[in-house]
């Protein structure tokens, strides 16, 4: 038998009249959200919102710009 990791999650949450909303728990832990860290919301009108942490796409973000600046263009 095999042994595999859940991938998908799914997991409710509301809106405060301050508009803020509360990850739960279970979603913090799998993804290793911490009390202070800052996240990135991407958008988009057919998809909807995706959240991650803002420190992980910056350095996904400066390994496209080193990559860039060293040539390796792939136009």
């Amino acid at each position: 038998m095999k042994n595999e990791q859940q991938d998908k999650f799914i997991w409710t949450t509301k809106i405060t009249s301050k508009g803020q909303i509360v990850l739960p728990k279970q979603a913090r832990d799998v993804f290793g959200f911490k009390e202070g860290d800052t996240l990135i919301l991407l958008g988009d009108l057919s998809k909807g919102i995706a959240i991650a942490k803002y420190d992980d796409y910056l350095k996904f973000a400066e390994e496209i710009f080193k990559l860039k600046e060293g040539g390796n263009d792939n136009k």
